[in-house]
């Protein structure tokens, strides 16, 4: 089973938001159209990525809490997180090289490009949309020294917070 790296809390769907807004104040949307709209995104990075031959990882975005917020304010945001693997490193390096082109082309700012702050020193890609309110982490993992692990892209799309227009919130005593 593959593992995406968690997504660092900077990128947690506020990069672009600034400080703190109060929960009322958060922008509402539907869930239904926030997830399609996070897919449209994933689905553009991996347009980008073209490795017709590799797999991809099945599962599909969904709401997480945005931690700044007390869990009955019902902010949140989407999150998904999937991997492009089963194609030679070569490939992946290829692809990853052609993000750093492409993702400014398609309303996309990198804000970070270079190692994470994990030991391996993964390649990292950070970048947010300039027309929507997204944010994507993009790392290139290096297995070739681990036989029983696969390199692989890993790509991970979230949303700015949001309410839910179902969201009923509670009223105070």
């Amino acid at each position: 089973m593959l593992f995406v790296i968690p997504i660092l809390t900077f990128i947690a769907g506020c990069s672009q938001m600034g400080d703190k807004k109060p929960a009322d104040t958060v922008d509402v949307r539907d869930v239904g159209t926030m997830e399609k709209k996070t897919e449209k995104m994933s689905s553009m990075i991996l347009d980008i990525i073209d490795l017709k031959k590799a797999k991809v990882t099945e599962p599909g975005p969904g709401a997480l809490p945005c931690s700044k917020y007390p869990d009955d304010a019902g902010v949140q945001r989407m999150h998904h997180p999937w991997s492009v693997y089963d194609v030679p490193f070569d490939d992946l390096s290829r692809s990853f090289e052609r993000l750093r082109t492409e993702l400014p082309q398609h309303d996309w700012k990198i804000v970070k490009d270079g190692p994470d702050g994990s030991p391996a020193k993964t390649p990292q890609i950070v970048a947010n949309s300039t027309r929507d309110h997204f944010s994507a982490d993009i790392r290139l993992l290096d297995q070739r020294r681990h036989p029983d692990k696969t390199s692989l892209i890993a790509v991970t799309v979230v949303s700015d917070c949001f309410r839910d227009k179902s969201h009923e919130p509670r009223e105070s005593n």
